[in-house]
């Protein structure tokens, strides 16, 4: 059996912004457990789509109960594969993350999509899914259900990120405005793409 998660929040800033904050989420303190991000693939396709592959390492304490299934030699770094596709034309970003080692203890995979809200000007929501399962004999139930609780802990987390993120982008424009560089008009993808 595998758990589900879903949510839907309203980010209030524009698209543009939300995009340009998510690759510059990290590090930010509401994410310490976020050790590394690299980029290990990137492309712009024909339609004008950014596809990138990142690598993430993170770290994550365990319950007491759960350190009898993590053989004390192992790593207890999980590495994680997030990869994102920014469409201009649809103004989506859509990431797929999930974690490559510990996968028989736990696995975690989810997938966002942040759209550009056609109800509300200068917002953009946001659509959370996550699958948790494992394969721990007799005890997936109650690893399934820690994986959950921690998934929501750090899915808080990582909209606080965001947020930092974007007032620090916020910040950068206001100081682009007071030495009066031009902001407006361009977006910070550029031009949007026209038909």
């Amino acid at each position: 059996m595998v758990k589900y998660f879903s949510n839907s929040t309203d980010i209030r800033s524009t698209w543009d912004h939300v995009v340009s904050a998510f690759w510059q989420r990290y590090p930010n303190p509401f994410s310490t457990h976020v050790l590394t991000e690299d980029v290990v693939y990137r492309e712009v396709t024909a339609d004008h789509r950014l596809l990138s592959r990142r690598l993430l390492t993170k770290t994550n304490r365990l319950p007491r109960w759960a350190e009898r299934f993590f053989p004390s030699g192992m790593s207890r770094s999980v590495y994680i594969i997030e990869d994102s596709i920014v469409d201009p034309v649809t103004r989506s970003l859509t990431t797929y993350t999930w974690n490559l080692n510990h996968t028989t203890l736990m696995s975690v995979e989810e997938r966002c999509v942040f759209q550009e809200s056609g109800e509300q000007p200068a917002s953009t929501q946001l659509k959370r899914e996550a699958w948790i399962s494992s394969s721990v004999y007799g005890f997936s139930r109650p690893i399934q259900e820690f994986g959950l609780a921690r998934f929501k802990s750090n899915q808080v987390k990582a909209m606080k990120g965001l947020e930092y993120a974007l007032s620090n982008l916020h910040g950068m424009y206001t100081a682009a405005a007071v030495k009066g560089e031009k902001c407006k008009g361009k977006g910070l993808l550029g031009p949007r793409p026209t038909s």
